[in-house]
This record gives structure tokens, sequence and C-alpha cells, in this order.
């Protein structure tokens, strides 16, 4: 038998006043713990503007948001690389050094890639307009994700060609370069992989025409990288 002292009375609902009470212990449970937390957080709101704020007075939530915003328009690329017949990856670094062009490069076997780090506006194809002209001879793939759409154009000596069809793409290239493309993975993680990055940044132009000079004596350029350096 139910105690008629019990909440909500013999009928099992709870009565107005019932509820009223129910409500004032809430709310000053809620007052109580938020009189708390105000205190405790007080010094932790200054740290998390501290550290969200980045020179010109942006912060980096809304850096991350711009970013974000600019790969959804296709005003930044997702992703940019220049695929070339290359037989080095340290070569293809010290042309994009003389060429002034910044990437992390890659060796594989279809070819050394370039993963590109200006993917702003149309910074990839003036990479590799730069490098197919500073290079006589190289010609090159380049291949850009923007939007979520998949661009693959063929480049030589300074003028864009034909185009493919992102599978003709990857078909004929490394495994990775798909992933690269697609986003599933970077150049971080292919360093994870154990994959040996050449950066561009890493050479200055005496070193990077050193590194030419080693590969055009002993003919390992890939045939492409024998051409004339301009």
């Amino acid at each position: 038998m139910q105690d008629p002292d019990a909440p909500g009375g013999d009928d099992g609902h709870l009565s107005d006043e019932e509820i009223q009470r129910a409500l004032e212990g809430f709310e000053k449970e809620f007052a109580e713990q938020e009189g708390d937390a105000e205190g405790a957080g007080e010094g932790t709101r200054q740290e998390d503007a501290d550290r969200k704020q980045v020179p010109g007075g942006d912060s980096l939530d809304g850096v991350d948001f711009d970013q974000e915003l600019a790969g959804l328009t296709g005003e930044r690329a997702k992703c940019a690389a220049i695929i070339t017949r290359l037989a080095s990856a340290e070569l293809l670094a010290a042309f994009c050094q003389i060429s002034d062009i910044s990437a992390a490069c890659l060796d594989a076997r279809e070819g050394a890639v370039a993963v590109l780090r200006n993917v702003e506006g149309d910074g990839p194809e003036a990479a590799v307009r730069d490098l197919t002209t500073v290079v006589s001879g190289l010609s090159a793939i380049l291949a850009v994700n923007r939007a979520d759409k998949l661009e693959v154009t063929l480049w030589i000596d300074g003028r864009s060609g034909q185009s493919y069809a992102p599978p003709i793409l990857f078909a004929t290239t490394a495994g990775f370069v798909e992933d690269l493309m697609i986003g599933t993975t970077d150049v971080d993680g292919l360093k994870a992989q154990g994959m040996k990055v050449y950066d561009s940044g890493d050479y200055d132009r005496k070193s990077a025409m050193g590194v030419i000079a080693s590969h055009t004596r002993l003919g390992r350029g890939g045939g492409q990288g024998r051409g004339r350096v301009g």
C-alpha cells in the first residue's frame, strides 16, 4: 500500500506544492554550484583568453574558422601537390628552392612529389608555373583539392595543358598521393610512417645548386632532372 505521506500522494502524481519545493531545491543547488564554479574559473578565463589571442587581435578560434571557411569556398586549397617523374625527392626539393617554392618533397617509385605549403588563392598554380619555367624541360602534374573538388592538370614550360580525371592520377602515382589529396593523411602522418621528407626550406641557393649538380653529373635525374636550370 502506498504511503500517503510519500511524494505524489496516493494517486502517483506530484502536487503543485511538491513541484514548487523541488524547483526551489534545484534553483538553490544550481546557485551554489554556479558560485563555486565562478570563483574557481575566474583565473582560468584570463588564461584561456591569453592562450587564444594571436597577433593582430584575432583569436585562434577565429583563425581556424576563417581557414575552414576558405577551404569550403575554395579560396584556400585543402591540399596541393606537384607530381613529377624525377627519381629523387632531394633533387625536387632543390629545384623548389631555386624556384622560391616552399614544399615538402617525398620520394616515390613513380616519381617524386612536392606537397605545397602556399595553398592560398592561385598559389599552387603559381608554384608549378615557376617550377616548370625555371627547370626547362621539366613537366609536372598539379593536383589541387579545392572545396573537395580535385583538379589535375599537366604543366610544361610554365603553361598548363591537358586536364585529367582523378582516377587516372591515382592509378599512376604512389598510394600516398591519393591519401594526401582526399585528406586521410598529411606530411606529418607520412613522416610518422617512416617516410623521409626533403624540405625546400632546408637549402639555400648554393646548397641547392650543389644537389642539382651532383644529380645531373651522375645522371640520376630521372631523365627530366637533366633539363637546363634557367
